[in-house]
């Protein structure tokens, strides 16, 4: 690639990330579009004012206001008002910004110029391959220089993940203690629960078998049932209550558009609102007949939730196991009442590793899938190799400066909206996978992209982009591929510098504008012909998209911080946008659904800490290739030391991630019990854990709040 396509690239990715960024501000301000990007706090109905005072003229002037307030949050205030789940997204890019920051200072004044002088690569233009380790002559003395800033920033990456999981586990200690009134814990889940021939049932087993075995802790239980058809009528119900509702709201509306009379208007729409509460009554009669004992218990399933009266109880009954036969009462923790997965409760643990395994070919099958796009963006990227090949692509050229696009821009953005529906389809993947919680769906979808990511975007961008000089090298001088299969490698520091560029620039400027989100309110107030709809759209916060994907640009950093140092720089204004969009998208966007209490740093920091394993092993080849042998074998240690870090990360932090400490239980059983509100919690935990098709239903029409939350 040449110093025009990426310049080509970089222009069009700072013009976009400007005018799109400079459209949100001016579309934040408008009181019409509250709903889109003030959808967390109309859910919890604050109050949003819009300053009555600013004239209208400076409502469509662009600010920065939105950037520096994000600035100004505090760690604090996220974890109050949102879970520390929120905040370790936040670390994460607070992670890149410390580590990439140090990385480029140690890049630009130390490498670069190394890597600038090597003299290696002789050209009649600079490009990026000038200021990368393959510039640098073979047997060269610099390359210890190499191996030097090798070991700083291996040992600076442990040591800022060790403070990091440190500082994670001290704030989910303290996070856990402040929720210490949850009904998780106090309850575990139990499933595989055998059928009481007596009686054909299996409620009575849970409680003759834990009033035996723990007749001191055990306080109470829930059967869970397969409620699938009580819960597809509760959602219609709940369907006919919003249209019931919204007609309403636009027969108000449309009353002084129309020069209709009032009688006239109310004439119209009296009758068939009338017939929708009718049959909304009828759907709620039978869905209390279906909730009858009766009924249930031909739904019940072989699982349930009991309670216990302490959390050392509920911590210990959860550990042990129950029975001799290892597949029957099988007891866990409970998810959070919030975090349950009430869809897959009616998988059967026996067959769970036949749906993980589906779920692993599936997966399998689509990243194989995925090599002929990643494959075909690489060609396009390697233009003056596809056109000896593919003559036809010459007719690029006839159009000056369209050839620097179609290289530069065009590979980046093809890759990136191929990557865009790959995490929806793992995550849609690990809804299938009998996971219990949603956490869990959540994070096996983070694992499934991470590695499909690394595998396509990142291994097979760098193979199916060396190929064409593979090819190349193999006609002209076979005996030279070893030698040059080093510079193949690092010469595609350009494409990723592209890809570095759109993703943050353009991907997280679109991300904060939410364009989808948009055009649907638009084309949804004009399909019904009145006003826009005052609903938030509210959806959850998608750790599954924003996690992997983050962690690729942190790998791709990583492994490239020695290659190519002018890589760098970029990755500081790609954690620091991230830094603010996510702020904004956290505080008034996305609603956080559940609470894991940081349990998605542990997968964070495995990701980040196998970037560092690949940017060392990358190193000992190309030292080996560089014709340095003795800087590859001094690097073997450092990969020793490396995974022996892990190690002890593993021992030191984990299991506190996977484990409620008994001795917090305890202690927080003996504090609650002293201010009497143990048995309190006690009955809360077995009444959060009602499946949804269970629960009171009431869709009767009820009246708005008279107040608007928006204000202009």
């Amino acid at each position: 690639m040449n110093p025009h396509s990426l310049l080509a690239s970089a222009s069009i990715n700072i013009g976009l990330a400007f005018i799109i960024l400079s459209l949100f501000s001016i579309f934040k301000k408008q009181p019409s579009n509250a709903s889109i990007y003030y959808a967390r706090p109309l859910s919890h109905h604050t109050y949003i004012s819009f300053d009555e005072s600013t004239s209208t003229f400076c409502r469509f002037l662009p600010s920065i206001s939105w950037v520096s307030r994000a600035y100004r949050v505090t760690e604090d205030e996220i974890i109050e008002a949102h879970g520390l789940d929120a905040l370790v997204i936040i670390r994460l890019f607070k992670f890149g910004i410390k580590f990439f920051a140090v990385c480029s200072l140690i890049g630009l004044v130390v490498l670069l110029p190394i890597n600038f002088d090597g003299q290696e690569v002789h050209k009649s233009y600079y490009t990026i391959d000038s200021f990368t380790i393959s510039n640098v002559r073979r047997g060269s003395g610099r390359l210890w220089v190499h191996f030097a800033c090798l070991c700083f920033i291996s040992f600076y990456g442990m040591y800022l993940l060790y403070k990091e999981y440190d500082e994670i586990l001290n704030r989910r200690i303290r996070q856990l203690q402040n929720l210490k009134h949850r009904p998780d814990q106090f309850t575990i889940l139990v499933r595989e629960i055998p059928l009481c021939i007596e009686h054909k049932a299996r409620d009575c087993c849970v409680d003759h078998f834990f009033s035996k075995h723990y007749p001191n802790s055990y306080y109470s239980y829930q059967m869970v049932y397969g409620t699938e058809d009580l819960e597809e009528l509760v959602n219609q119900a709940k369907s006919l209550a919003r249209r019931i509702e919204d007609m309403r709201e636009t027969s108000v509306a449309k009353k002084h558009k129309n020069k209709l009379s009032l009688l006239d208007a109310l004439q119209q729409k009296t009758s068939k609102v009338d017939f929708l509460e009718e049959k909304l009554q009828a759907l709620c009669h039978k869905i209390h007949q279906l909730q009858c004992k009766d009924m249930l218990k031909k739904k019940e399933l072989a699982v349930a939730f009991v309670t216990f009266k302490s959390r050392s109880g509920a911590a210990v009954a959860a550990r042990l196991q129950q029975d001799s036969h290892p597949l029957l009462w099988i007891t866990e923790m409970a998810p959070e009442p919030r975090d349950v997965s009430w869809r897959n409760m009616r998988v059967s643990y026996r067959v769970v590793p036949l749906y993980r395994l589906g779920v692993l070919v599936a997966a399998t099958l689509l990243t194989v899938f995925f090599a002929i796009p990643v494959t075909a963006v690489q060609g396009i990227a390697k233009y003056e190799k596809l056109k000896k090949w593919f003559p036809p692509a010459m007719a690029v050229q006839l159009i000056p400066g369209l050839s620097s696009i179609v290289t530069g821009y065009l590979p980046s953005v093809v890759l990136k909206g191929f990557i865009y529906v790959v995490p929806f389809a793992m995550f849609a993947m690990a809804k299938v996978a009998g996971c219990i919680a949603r956490s869990k769906e959540e994070i096996k979808a983070c694992n499934m992209v991470f590695y499909f990511l690394v595998g396509n975007v990142f291994f097979l961008s760098v193979l199916s982009g060396s190929l064409f000089d593979v090819i190349g090298l193999f006609v002209s001088h076979p005996r030279n591929i070893p030698s040059h299969l080093a510079s193949a490698v690092s010469a595609q520091a350009d494409f990723f510098v592209t890809y570095i560029l759109t993703d943050g620039l353009s991907g997280f400027s679109l991300e904060v504008l939410q364009p989808g989100l948009l055009i649907w309110d638009v084309v949804k107030s004009s399909t019904h012909g009145c006003q826009r709809d005052s609903r938030p759209y509210l959806y959850s916060l998608p750790y599954f998209r924003i996690i992997p994907l983050v962690s690729l640009s942190v790998l791709i950093g990583i492994v490239y911080a020695v290659v190519a140092p002018l890589l760098l720089p970029f990755l500081i204004v790609y954690f620091c946008l991230g830094y603010v969009v996510y702020i904004n998208q956290i505080l008034d966007v996305y609603e956080t659904t559940y609470e894991t209490c940081g349990q998605y740093w542990p997968y964070i920091h495995h990701y980040i800490l196998l970037a560092i394993i690949l940017m060392q092993i990358t190193m000992i080849g190309l030292f080996g290739l560089k014709l340095k042998p003795a800087a590859s074998i001094s690097t073997i240690p450092l990969l020793l030391c490396t995974l022996m870090f892990n190690e002890y990360c593993k021992m030191r932090f984990l299991p506190s991630f996977h484990n409620y400490s008994l001795k917090d239980a305890v202690e927080n059983d003996e504090l609650d019990e002293n201010n009497g509100v143990l048995e309190f919690h006690c009955e809360n935990a077995i009444n959060a854990y009602s499946p949804p098709g269970l629960r009171p239903v009431n869709f009767m029409a009820s009246e708005s709040s008279s107040t608007p939350l928006v204000t202009s």
